[in-house]
This record gives structure tokens, C-alpha cells and sequence, in this order.
């Protein structure tokens, strides 16, 4: 994987929704709610029994949006991921043999890190974008700025305790590309059916306010 090819891929938007959903049909509504709103990438975890369907189905209504499959933990959940038709992958942590998996494939993968160790492994082996999980439990801005140090050309994704309230304060910072949040397609709106608040939210996320008007 070309050392940018996932900063292009993040470059064009300020947040990638997160869902975890059981049904498929379900999950299409949902990202159709998403791209009224704004939203080119979105990710789908691998936590449910319907997630592989789900993002086969999401890729076949929406092709043009570029569909991630989340919690990839080991080679065989990426290259079930990849035959479902996910554009990447996007793991909570990082091992040798995940990264050498995405690199045998040709992959594209945003791994996560925690700490400086993380990063120095990812960048071994050629990345330089990395999803900062979980990102508020592990320090959030105060993490951010001090790995901007040593690590100047690093960005990051920060996923995990991302809200609308604190999502500007991340994307301030200079090296956030952009951030994961699960609060736009919430579990809860979802089963309520309510596009119309999913689209809003991200129509305000997308701006970065997070908030909305």
C-alpha cells in the first residue's frame, strides 16, 4: 500500500460514521441517510452476524461511497471483508502479521495504535495514518499533541469516546486527518427509523461542527 494512499482516501471528509448493524437493509437506509448528508467514507464493523451482508449491500445501492469494514482483526476477516466488496479496512490495534496481510493483498488498512511503540511498528512497515483508538481513554488532545513531536508527519483518525460536542477540538488539531464516530447512525435512530436525524447529523458532523446549527 502507497504510504498515501489512505490519507487521499480521508482527505475529502471530516468524520467516518460507525455503525454496527443487523440488518442489511437497515444498513442501506442508513448510509443513504449518511450520503444525503455529506458523507463519502463510512465504516462497518465486523461485530454482528449481518455485517458482511451489510456492506455487500451498502457497496451494490451506493457504489460511489467508499465502504470500510471495522474491527478487522486477523487475515481471515480481511479477506472476508475485501470479497464482501469493502474499499479498506480499519483495525482497533495493530500486529505484524495484520500489517503484512494488507501488505500481501495490497490492502488498504487504517491500523490502530495507542502509543509510540504502535506507531513505530506501522511505520516499519510503511504507514503513516493510523487510527488513535480508543482515542479519548488513551488522552485525547493532550496524546495528540505530544506524538506531533516525534512523530511530525504521522495523522491520525482519533476513534473512541468521539462526540458531536468534542469533534472540533480534534479536527483542530494538525495532525487529525479526520475522526470515527458511532453518534450520526446511533443503534437508536436506526431502530427509529429516523433518516431524516441521521442526515442532519451528518450534514453538521461533515462540516466539522459537529453540533449543528
Amino acid at each position: 500500500m502507497m504510504a498515501g494512499e489512505m490519507e487521499g482516501r480521508l482527505s475529502g471528509t471530516s468524520v467516518i460514521p460507525i455503525l454496527t448493524v443487523q440488518d442489511p437493509e437497515q444498513a442501506v437506509l442508513a448510509s443513504e441517510a449518511l450520503a444525503r448528508g455529506g458523507m463519502t467514507v463510512i465504516e462497518i464493523t465486523l461485530r454482528t452476524a449481518q455485517a458482511l451482508a451489510s456492506i455487500r449491500a451498502v457497496k451494490e445501492a451506493l457504489p460511489s461511497l467508499q465502504v470500510a469494514a471495522g474491527t478487522v482483526l486477523d487475515d481471515r476477516q480481511m479477506d472476508a471483508a475485501l470479497a464482501a466488496g469493502s474499499d479498506f479496512c480499519v483495525s482497533p490495534g495493530l500486529t505484524p502479521a495484520l500489517l503484512r496481510a494488507a501488505r500481501d493483498r495490497g490492502c488498504s488498512l487504517l491500523p490502530g495504535v495507542a502509543t509510540a511503540s504502535d506507531i513505530m511498528c506501522g511505520l516499519a512497515e510503511g504507514f503513516q495514518v493510523f487510527k488513535l483508538f480508543p482515542a479519548m481513554a488513551a488522552g485525547g488532545v493532550a496524546l495528540l499533541r505530544s506524538l506531533s513531536g516525534p512523530f511530525p508527519d504521522v495523522r491520525f483518525c482519533p476513534t473512541g469516546g468521539v462526540t458531536r460536542e468534542n469533534l472540533g477540538i480534534l479536527l483542530a488539531e494538525p495532525n487529525v486527518l479526520c475522526c470515527g464516530g458511532s453518534w450520526m447512525a446511533s443503534q437508536s435512530l436506526i431502530d427509529a427509523a429516523d433518516w431524516a436525524a441521521i442526515e442532519g447529523l451528518a450534514s453538521a458532523a461533515q462540516s466539522g461542527r459537529g453540533t449543528g446549527p
